[in-house]
């Protein structure tokens, strides 16, 4: 069976789509890094690298495909979530 493809939100890199990290934003509102990409919600899809989290932040990439603002402290949320994913 073939693997889902995904694309990132920032680079627009299609990749498997346990190659990304989901990141979404909740039925309640909160935006969170997703790593088995189970949650439910609205959600994006990134590389799993802080140079796609930023990229995306500077075009404001996430901000519009899960249509809601993002704090710079949920920034800084997301990047450590994706540094841990990168890590382990």
């Amino acid at each position: 069976m073939a693997e889902p493809l995904r694309m990132c939100a920032a680079c627009r890199t299609r990749a498997a789509k346990k190659e990304l990290i989901r990141i979404v934003r909740t039925p309640d509102g909160q935006i969170i890094a997703d790593a088995k990409a189970k949650a439910p919600g609205r959600g994006a899809y990134l590389c799993r690298n802080t140079a796609c989290l930023e990229k995306a932040r500077k075009n404001h990439a996430l901000e519009r495909m899960l249509a809601v603002e993002i704090t710079p402290e949920t920034y800084e949320a997301l990047a450590a979530a994706i540094a841990e994913c990168a890590g382990g």
